[in-house]
């Protein structure tokens, strides 16, 4: 059954998620809206991550994951049995925590996606591909490179050429899970700046566990513990007047 609050591109209703007997994310209710960075920050095994992955299934992939509660993709519930995970997962697209890239030449990670929704015409491809890369501000750096071994990029163009991939199959949301946990200060300032312009275009969920981060991109600022959302609203808000005493207590560092 849909809904149809056109505000969020993505709503929770009374989400839970259990591994096994591990109550994981309890009871989180929460919207995000289209066309803005939202940050769910919080403390290491919170159930960070394991939210991000409810909103594209891919907890389903995890021995022992279960599921109650919804999520509203554009007011349609993703864990409905009607869904069509392939194309779900198609509009809501992950970056990984540690970039990822194919064993594959530049291009041949881009092209990837597309030519598995089936997308074969080579002039087609490679509007995709410089697409996609201008899009993770990396053409400039890559154009000559194309059919080079991506593995031999450094671990930033590494990331960005994880985002291009993303981008390729054209989504609507862009998951990233902590996208510049292994990246130097340069390279995170240049896939946070690739955040404020992918924003224009695409509804960006980026987790992490540093506030300064948090502080510096995100529109909204989701603080979550122990599996439950605790104080959600934006971003300058959250860090100068939050409302719940555990938000000032994390964000001022007394916290634990």
């Amino acid at each position: 059954m849909g809904r149809n609050s056109g505000e969020f591109k993505i709503e929770t209703e009374d989400l839970n998620v259990w591994f096994w007997n591990k109550h994981v994310v309890k009871g989180f209710s929460i919207g995000i809206r289209a066309n803005c960075i939202t940050a769910i920050m919080g403390p290491s095994g919170c159930g960070k991550t394991t939210l991000l992955r409810a909103f594209n299934r891919m907890n389903d992939m995890i021995e022992g994951s279960r599921t109650s509660g919804s999520v509203y993709l554009d007011g349609e519930d993703i864990n409905s049995n009607r869904t069509d995970v392939v194309e779900l997962r198609r509009r809501v697209g992950m970056v990984f925590q540690k970039p990822n890239p194919f064993p594959k030449s530049i291009y041949d990670n881009v092209a990837f996606g597309p030519r598995i929704h089936g997308v074969r015409d080579k002039r087609k491809l490679d509007e995709i591909v410089r697409f996609s890369l201008e899009e993770a501000a990396l053409w400039d750096e890559v154009k000559d490179r194309l059919h080079e071994s991506a593995l031999r990029l450094s671990g930033g163009q590494q990331q960005r050429l994880c985002i291009a991939r993303a981008l390729a199959v054209a989504p609507e949301v862009i998951l990233m899970d902590e996208p510049c946990s292994a990246l130097d200060p340069i390279s995170t300032s240049k896939i946070e700046e690739l955040m404020r312009r992918l924003k224009r275009n695409y509804t960006v969920v980026l987790v992490t566990h540093n506030m300064q981060q948090a502080a510096r991109v995100a529109d909204y600022t989701a603080f979550m513990y122990l599996g439950e959302l605790i104080e959600y609203g934006e971003t300058s808000r959250i860090f100068e007047r939050p409302e719940k005493e555990l938000t000032e207590r994390y964000i001022t560092g007394r916290f634990g």
